[in-house]
């Protein structure tokens, strides 16, 4: 791996918190992800399930975790699966896990072969009453795709129709939700990597830069710091294209007196950082430029002071709706009129500020996090209002990566990330 893995007492101990929420006599399974076809002999890049790579750090094809916390026998109260290898695997795909590499990664002693897992299924399936499957319930979620979980699912009922069903997502959410230090410290390498990234195209951008040239430039940084490239799609919007709130062509060129918004971050260790930064091509912020960003920053700023425990999801974001429409008033964007005029259901503002400010983020960049659930310590945010003007033919959002403290303002892990106009007028013209 490229990366530096976490101990294995890390992944023993989110074991242990998720097993703590079963109930007796139930087992827990994880699948990993499938390798996606794209046609022919082609593949996607391989992705771990996130589930499963939080509790044992496995990040191989097909392979099964088993959790029977009152399982008989000690050694199958953690059981993982894994490929079996050969000298023709070795050959053509490279060395996989061991059982004795599997163990040291996760500090789980009792590792079988894949071939193995009907076979212990079977004989724990009579010492259980439950089954806790995996399936995906982010707020988000829009899987048309059957997947490698799904299928044994499916599969699962089938064999074993006696058995009660739970749901292991909603325990992950809240156990995923609130960072460990050894994960905050992932995130944090990769807004690291995502800060070279960025200084790095601050010295390359200006008039007749192509947007994916820039996008060349932060992949190259990056992966030579032992990422393995953008956490998520990246977003380089020059111009009127930063309107576009999921823009992904990065196809056009940016032109003299334009801003380019780069939504663009880099993962690390499957952990990732979300950045926005909208930077003047020309190296200088006209007056309007600069009053939008400023009031955008502002909006920034103040709605990273709400981010503490005991804070509601709900409330958060009519909080900040408020500060965004102060700003849009002083902008010339609104009025009295539009104000007065507004429902609970249609807020003025959201005519130039339409997308949350806020989301979890983590093992995934929209992360797990039940949103009706009060906001907790180390939690993981985003922070990144926008304000969007087709007509004047730009937009400019903001966006860093906050955690959230017991007491006291969040903890920026972007601070070092150049933000202010002076400072990004001042690197871009020296």
């Amino acid at each position: 791996m490229r990366y530096q893995t976490l101990s294995a007492s890390f992944y023993k101990k989110n074991r242990s918190k998720f097993s703590s929420h079963l109930s007796t006599n139930s087992i827990a399974i994880f699948n990993s992800n499938d390798v996606y076809p794209i046609s022919a002999d082609s593949t996607l890049p391989f992705q771990q399930h996130r589930d499963l790579f939080y509790l044992c750090g496995v990040d191989q094809e097909e392979s099964i975790l088993l959790l029977f916390p009152d399982a008989v026998e000690a050694r199958h109260r953690e059981v993982l699966f894994v490929r079996e290898t050969n000298d023709h695997i070795a050959v053509w795909e490279g060395a996989k896990l061991s059982k004795q590499q599997a163990t040291k990664l996760t500090g789980i002693e009792t590792v079988y072969w894949l071939s193995d897992f009907h076979r212990v299924l079977q004989e724990l399936s009579a010492q259980c009453e439950k089954f806790y499957f995996n399936t995906n319930e982010h707020y988000r979620q829009s899987v048309e795709t059957q997947t490698r979980e799904d299928r044994f699912i499916e599969w699962c009922k089938k064999k074993y129709p006696a058995h009660i069903v739970g749901k292991s997502n909603p325990i992950l959410q809240q156990l995923r939700s609130v960072k460990e230090e050894e994960e905050i410290a992932q995130i944090h390498q990769a807004c690291k990597i995502t800060e070279k990234g960025f200084r790095r195209v601050l010295s390359v951008i200006k008039p007749g830069i192509w947007e994916y040239e820039i996008e060349a430039e932060l992949v190259h940084e990056f992966i030579r710091n032992r990422s393995k490239g953008f956490a998520y799609t990246p977003i380089i919007a020059t111009g009127n294209n930063a309107n576009v709130l999921h823009y992904t062509e990065n196809n056009q060129q940016c032109k003299a007196g334009d801003l380019v918004l780069m939504d663009v971050a880099a993962e690390y260790g499957n952990y990732a950082s979300d950045l926005t930064r909208t930077i003047p091509i020309s190296g200088r912020f006209s007056d309007r430029q600069k009053a939008v960003y400023q009031a955008v920053l502002h909006v920034k700023k103040e709605a990273t002071k709400l981010l503490v425990p005991g804070t509601l999801w709900k409330e958060y974001h009519v909080e900040v709706g408020k500060i965004m429409s102060s700003e849009l008033l002083k902008l010339g964007l609104l009025d009295k009129v539009d104000i007065q005029n507004e429902t609970k259901d249609k807020p003025a503002y959201k005519k130039y500020f339409m997308h949350g400010t806020s989301h979890h983020m983590g093992l995934d960049t929209h992360d797990y996090g039940l949103l009706h659930l009060p906001m907790k310590a180390n939690m993981v945010f985003t922070v990144e209002p926008g304000i969007y003007i087709p007509k004047e033919g730009f937009g400019v959002r903001l966006e860093d990566d906050v955690v959230t403290q017991k007491t006291g303002a969040p903890i920026n892990l972007m601070e070092s990330i150049p933000i202010e106009i002076d400072e990004i007028e001042s690197l871009m013209n020296n």
